[in-house]
């Protein structure tokens, strides 16, 4: 038949060659790789520049910053497993989270509250920027979005990324482009024995569990009651979830909602760890929680949650596990380097990601 595809001539004989190549070429890369982080590891760890305090200093700061990075990407995870489009605007949602944090708390730092109460204090910041987050992201659902629904998927994400300016320039209008500093909070000052083995700073900590609590019931949430059914329903497929009777619009807005709230909680938790921001604090930790995402496998909730502390981890051991092996100078400057640069070689490892391809397998 005139339309039968060719499958011998130069044309195949060609591709059956390169592949190959790509192959031996990909392997290469691995190999390298392997031994250039091994050998970076082996000298920093065998030269003594850091003792063991230090370096468990590095892995509580880098679980303290993945955990803020698994709660953004929880957002994008969320959105692609639904929609299976990227919400490039998600950064500007933890933005705007932290900011409410900062006028929030700067607004409470003189009542009785701050300084008898500053615990109740914290958790109405929560609240505020939890509910401020989760507004806004609603508002890009149902205003941006739900519009675009079915069309090609360039077109929202070129409105994503409109909408992520949009939501920048609009809070430099309102709010000015100087940095704006938190309030000190003196109860998360020094550090607390955790399980009584080794010390650790108390604004750590609180990232840590709060993080955890969040990402625990999110899990909970969504594996344990309908409206989590019908999220997975959804994210499955729409039509059939729709003639089985679940309000589509609604659970799409639903899972908004809860990428937003958890956006806005890992705002707060950055403004204290930070203690400042201003307009554009969203862009570079959205862009490594979409990171996050991809790494652990986009669209894979416990996935998007290990890639955040995974990449967290290594932006903060990886310029002085390896970089400093090759005495490169102010390694600690080059972490964006590593975060990204682990992304490519867990991409080239594992393509679909850390928990891309299990979760591939359940759907089969």
């Amino acid at each position: 038949m005139a339309t039968e595809l060719k499958t011998s001539g130069p044309t195949m004989r060609q591709r059956a060659v390169q592949l190959p190549f790509i192959d031996g070429f990909l392997w290469f890369v691995r190999i390298a790789a392997v031994v250039v982080i091994a050998w970076g590891a082996f000298n920093s760890l065998t030269s003594g520049r850091l003792s063991f305090e230090q370096w468990r200093n590095l892995v509580v700061v880098g679980i303290a910053q993945g955990s803020v990075y698994a709660l953004i990407a929880l957002g994008y995870t969320m959105v692609y497993g639904v929609l299976r489009f990227i919400n490039f605007a998600h950064g500007e949602v933890f933005m705007i989270g932290a900011m409410t944090g900062y006028f929030v708390t700067d607004a409470l730092s003189d009542t009785a509250l701050w300084r008898d109460y500053v615990w109740g204090a914290l958790v109405i910041a929560l609240i505020c920027c939890m509910a401020t987050s989760t507004m806004v992201a609603l508002l890009l659902e149902r205003v941006c979005y739900r519009p675009l629904r079915g069309l090609p998927r360039l077109i929202p994400f070129i409105t994503a990324i409109g909408a992520s300016f949009f939501l920048q320039y609009a809070v430099a209008g309102l709010f000015g482009t100087q940095v704006k500093a938190y309030p000190h909070v003196e109860a998360l000052d020094g550090t607390i024995d955790f399980l009584g083995l080794f010390p650790i700073q108390k604004v750590h900590l609180l990232v840590i569990v709060a993080a955890l609590l969040m990402m625990v019931g999110l899990y909970l949430y969504i594996e344990k009651t309908r409206a989590g059914k019908a999220i997975r329903a959804v994210s499955e497929d729409q039509e059939i979830a729709r003639l089985m009777g679940i309000n589509v619009d609604r659970t799409i807005a639903r899972v908004f909602a809860i990428g937003g709230a958890l956006a806005g909680a890992a705002g707060l938790l950055f403004g204290l760890v930070f203690e400042n921001v201003f307009f554009r604090t969203g862009f570079l930790p959205g862009i490594k929680a979409f990171t996050a995402a991809v790494l652990g496998g986009i669209g894979n909730i416990v996935g998007a949650v290990v890639g955040g502390l995974t990449l967290g981890s290594v932006e903060s051991l990886g310029p002085s596990l390896v970089l400093a092996g090759y005495d490169i100078p102010s390694p600690n400057q080059l972490k964006d380097v590593v975060a990204f640069s682990v992304l490519v070689l867990v991409l080239i490892f594992r393509p679909t990601g850390l928990l891309g391809e299990r979760l591939s397998e359940e759907r089969a």
